[in-house]
């Protein structure tokens, strides 16, 4: 059987827009070949009738054109995704096999760069490497006291409600789901809270493929390695020491790529998906009405949506170590793959009613599987779950204040992010935010985060030389003076805020 791949990346096509240009307009669906392109207005717009058209064509794998016509395949089917996800001794994560970079067909500044470029982390590394990696963050996200970070969440969930409660309105992917996930992941990693807000704006960059996506990652680098060095000299109770401290003997380098791999996944994902609930809360009668009739439980409405919109819609992230065969196609050695995770959801053979209800079922894509399985989901499921469950506790008559034919999307083929959602509800009064909400009655155990790869059994009682015992505040060089590195109290102000962030770039 021929390659459908007949052509050279981006030959007699002209430049192509990068993601999100206002150029997609003109870009035709189909390129070279015939080949449906994942980019440009069909794609984006409505990429499950474009599954749906490739699925008829081409069955579970899929001849797609990437940005700049680059070629790949898209594995649609859920068993071809399992498939190529768990064996890496067939479809590698290490980029370097890619044939069209060896051959230079794809350039170092194409648009998807950041995501395909090679870096010393656990994500792109195979065998003895990727265990000594893995395992760091593994064991390090083990040691997480995942009571007190479900406290964080609710205080830091409590903080942004407070901040439009009394107005009746809110603008909920802005105002909420954008600036939870960060505030939370800075908490854990031990960036200081003033950074929570600018780490934002360079994780919107990064995802968008601005202009200055280039100086955020700067700075996103600059502070990361900033930490690395202090949390040598000084360890304390966070994500950011176990790493370095980690029996692996993870280089400086390693680790700030790790942290910074660790704050844009859990960004990005956790941002998409409490938007994602929310919609669904607002929009979907049958959440709604079961959510308050006390049957639909805040976790199974995310794992429903982590079924009907998943966070990462697919990832570019395999290459054929050798000629091989995958859903009938006959891939060549350095060939690129994609994981199709949102087809994979809506694959016919699992789902061929995609109204049913999915409760109690985890067989979805949505962190995708084998060993490169994202190792941080527990903690994107517990802050959606917390986060919602304290926005619909705080604001229980919320609803949809446009019609929701007026929502929209921005994005690429890995992503899509919902523009805006704005709501409107009674005005109530701000609460205080550092006990627990007085009408909470739901407890949950550590069990409520372990999903489908269990974490190491960890000895909660033992507190390790250097550190400090959970909860207890400890002097913290990286920190604005005098504050603790347990979630410090909430600053209002952008004066306050710049005046820290110097402070901290400067070394002081």
């Amino acid at each position: 059987m021929n390659s459908p791949f007949q052509h050279e990346p981006g030959a007699a096509t002209g430049p192509v827009p990068p993601p999100e240009c206002p150029a997609h307009g003109l870009v035709a669906s189909t390129g070279p070949g015939g080949l449906r392109r994942l980019f440009g207005p069909e794609a984006e717009n409505d990429p499950a009738a474009l599954y749906d058209k490739l699925r008829a064509e081409h069955g579970t794998v899929a001849p797609v054109l990437m940005h700049g016509d680059v070629p790949a395949w898209l594995v649609l089917g859920h068993s071809e995704n399992l498939h190529m996800t768990r064996t890496p001794s067939q479809f590698s994560r290490d980029s370097r096999r890619w044939r069209a970079l060896q051959d230079g067909s794809v350039a170092p500044d194409h648009p998807l760069a950041p995501i395909f470029t090679w870096q010393p982390v656990c994500s792109f590394a195979e065998g003895a490497t990727h265990e000594r990696l893995r395992g760091a963050v593994t064991d390090s996200m083990a040691r997480i006291d995942t009571r007190g970070v479900r406290r964080h969440i609710n205080r830091y969930s409590n903080r942004l409600v407070n901040e439009f409660c009394q107005g009746g309105r809110a603008e909920l992917v802005s105002q909420f789901a954008e600036r939870l996930p960060m505030m939370v992941m800075c908490a854990i990693v031990g960036m200081p809270e003033d950074y929570s807000e600018r780490l934002v704006e360079a994780a919107r960059d990064l995802t968008r493929g601005t202009e200055t996506a280039i100086a955020s990652n700067e700075f996103l680098v600059g502070a990361l390695n900033r930490l690395v060095e202090r949390r040598r000299a000084v360890p304390a109770d966070d994500f950011a020491t176990w790493l370095v401290e980690h029996p692996a003997g993870l280089t400086d380098k390693e680790v700030v790529e790790h942290l910074r791999v660790v704050l844009f996944v859990a960004y990005e994902t956790t941002t998409n998906l409490i938007a994602n609930v929310l919609r669904m809360v607002l929009t979907d009668p049958r959440f709604r009405a079961r959510l308050s009739g006390g049957h639909m439980t805040v976790p199974e409405a995310v794992e429903q949506t982590l079924w009907d919109e998943p966070p990462f819609t697919s990832v570019l992230g395999r290459w054929a170590v050798g000629d091989t065969e995958l859903g009938g196609q006959q891939i060549k050695a350095g060939d690129a793959l994609i994981v199709g995770i949102a087809p994979a959801n809506t694959d016919p053979v699992v789902r061929p009613d995609l109204k049913a209800n999915m409760e109690g079922n985890r067989a979805h894509l949505a962190f995708s599987s084998g060993p490169h399985e994202c190792p941080g989901q527990d903690i994107g499921r517990a802050i959606a779950d917390v986060g919602v469950d304290a926005l619909l506790m705080r604001l229980p008559d919320l609803e949809l204040s446009v019609e929701e034919s007026e929502l929209r999307w921005v994005g690429n083929f890995v992503s899509r992010h919902l523009v805006e959602l704005p709501a409107r509800f009674a005005p109530s009064p701000q609460q205080e935010v550092e006990a627990d909400p007085p009408n909470s009655t739901r407890r949950r155990s550590d069990s409520d985060w372990e999903v489908s790869s269990p974490a190491a059994p960890r000895d909660t009682t033992a507190v390790p030389t250097g550190h400090a015992p959970a909860g207890v505040r400890t002097a913290d060089p990286i920190a604005a003076p005098e504050e603790s590195v347990v979630v410090p109290a909430q600053r209002t102000g952008p004066g306050r805020i710049w005046r820290a962030v110097a402070r901290w770039w400067n070394g002081h």
